[in-house]
């Protein structure tokens, strides 16, 4: 059984960092790409970052472009997610998801795996 676990989240200031991390464990792990979604309360689950297995690929929506970096330890089976620059708006519950075609997607639809968030709330 495949399981996802978050850690990471928490509150911060404007301008201030956190550090997310994710552990993939269970089942047959192996060409697994992995990606951070976030979900605010009213709105949609929404794709933040994703990388695959051998971190070939890394992809970043448009708002967090420069801001945040995505990355996986050696063992590939844990993701990080480094937030700087934070603001207001990135507060939202942050999602770990895993699918088991080694490639980056968007939609939540195309993921296998879910973790059971982390909230990450900016004040300012």
């Amino acid at each position: 059984q495949v399981q996802l676990r978050e850690s990471g989240g928490g509150s911060v200031q404007a301008g201030g960092s956190l550090r997310l991390s994710c552990v993939l464990s269970g089942g047959m792990i192996s060409e697994v790409a992995m990606a951070w979604f976030r979900q605010a309360p009213g709105k949609e689950r929404e794709f933040v970052s994703g990388i695959t297995w051998y971190s070939t690929m890394i992809e970043y929506a448009d708002s967090v472009e420069g801001r945040f970096v995505i990355s996986r330890d050696s063992a590939r089976t844990t993701v990080f997610l480094q937030m700087n620059s934070l603001q207001p708006e990135d507060t939202a519950v942050y999602y770990c998801a895993a699918r088991r075609i080694n490639g980056v997607e968007r939609s939540p639809k195309r993921y296998d795996y879910w973790g059971q968030g982390t909230q990450v709330t900016v004040s300012l």
